[in-house]
């Protein structure tokens, strides 16, 4: 009997202890979610929405911004304009504002409302959330709304030189953050302490990019298996790896603007994405796209046998790639859908989805992925080789930040407000 009543009780403390630790089912802590590759494990996404249907709730907010909202638990936060002013929110995943904090002034839009100073997505470790803005604004705050640092990396390194605004994301990674700063003025990449800002390591990056080349509003991104960890940075014509250590080159890789047909405006604003065994690479204005074996050794790799495959040409523009279950899927910016094999480069298909801009980057969830046009459009598609919309939702709002799927809900953040969809109302 009491052997019976031990386990017993051992079951209960086991499954509480799973429940316990799987009450959040996934936080999306920084821009592409948990692995920053725009995968979600949620099984209960929602499909089918409208304004009026299938909304938790709607919070207004104080202006325009592209930024991507990020959750834990059970805070969100996020950056936006108001006004001439750059604010931090944070708000509860009921709908409610906890606080807003003020980071800086001097917002500036570009191409009449394309974009702003908002445009880089804040990132948190479950205790301190840090915002960086177009501005150089970098600050660190708790979870209570108390500022525990403030900096300004456009004073510290350089001031910012682009055609539009700089919108990189940091990386945060354990102790660090890791920025690009890639402008006509510096091509800098830095590691810096998370819980000072204190620079860890900086690093020069060569390039010989010219004009509007030389300016790039891609984030960095981590590659990470059992053998080798590294950063990956993207812009001024070059993909580089570099070490966490020290920053130092590992390798580069060119071809993505050949200098025989130079496009002196290919500026790169899609992000790389990684995969175990696999990195792909972006360029610009259907330009090619790489794929990238990541035990590359030191050194030039262009045209390389490092070199996986290599698509001569429909990169999408601003939309990151997205790769799920040996399948790659580009979403290009006239909201054409590509999905090709992962290992050979091989497409399956290329459809079209809905015909308007594409400024948000692709999310996946549940056998589904999630493409969402600026006018607000959201297409659900279904994952595999062949194409199928199984869902088509219009928010009637400007959206141009990327979806999250956190705890059974997708958040979605338009010029206008911070939506909830799905789950209990």
């Amino acid at each position: 009997m009491k052997k019976k009543v031990l386990r017993c009780t051992i079951m209960f403390l086991l499954v509480a202890f799973i429940l316990t630790a799987n009450g959040f089912a996934d936080n999306w802590q920084q821009w592409r979610g948990m692995h920053n590759d725009g995968i979600s494990n949620e099984t209960a996404a929602p499909i089918q929405w409208s304004q009026t249907e299938n909304i938790k709730w709607r919070l207004p907010l104080p202006g325009e911004a592209a930024s991507t909202p990020v959750v834990w638990e059970d805070k969100i936060f996020l950056t936006s304009a108001e006004g001439d002013a750059l604010v931090l929110m944070c708000i509860t995943t009921d709908g409610e504002e906890l606080w807003k904090r003020t980071l800086a002034h001097g917002n500036r839009d570009v191409r009449g409302g394309e974009g702003n100073s908002a445009a880089p997505s804040p990132v948190t470790d479950g205790e301190h959330v840090w915002a960086f803005l177009g501005t150089g604004d970098l600050a660190c705050y708790d979870f209570a709304g108390n500022q525990v640092w403030h900096t300004n990396l456009a004073d510290r390194y350089g001031e910012f030189d682009l055609y539009f605004v700089m919108s990189t994301t940091p990386l945060l990674d354990k102790d660090r953050l890791y920025f690009q700063l890639i402008h006509s003025n510096a091509w800098v990449v830095l590691a810096l302490d998370k819980m000072t800002g204190e620079e860890i390591w900086k690093h020069d990056r060569d390039s010989d990019a010219t004009a509007e080349c030389e300016q790039a509003y891609t984030s960095p991104i981590l590659y990470r298996d059992v053998a080798r960890e590294y950063l990956v940075v993207h812009g001024a014509d070059y993909v580089t790896a570099h070490s966490l250590e020290d920053g130092s080159e590992i390798w580069r890789c060119g071809g993505l603007n050949p200098i025989s047909s130079y496009n002196y405006s290919l500026r790169f604003v899609a992000s790389p994405v990684a995969t175990e065994g696999l990195i792909v690479v972006p360029s610009a204005k259907n330009g090619p796209v790489l794929g990238i074996n990541p035990a590359a050794t030191q050194g030039d790799i262009t045209d390389s046998e490092w070199q996986i495959w290599k698509r001569q040409q429909g990169t999408p523009d601003v939309p990151s790639p997205l790769i799920h279950d040996g399948l790659v899927y580009l979403c290009r910016e006239n909201g054409d859908l590509i999905c090709f094999d992962a290992k050979t480069g091989e497409q399956f298909y290329r459809e079209r989805t809905h015909r308007h801009r594409h400024r948000a980057s692709p999310v996946y969830a549940n056998g589904h992925i999630y493409l969402t046009s600026r006018d607000g459009i959201v297409n659900v598609v279904k994952t595999g080789r062949e194409f199928k919309i199984v869902a088509s939702n219009s928010m009637d709002e400007v959206i141009a930040a990327s979806p999250v799927i956190s705890n059974g809900t997708l958040y979605l953040r338009s010029y206008q407000a911070l939506y909830a969809i799905g789950g209990e109302k």
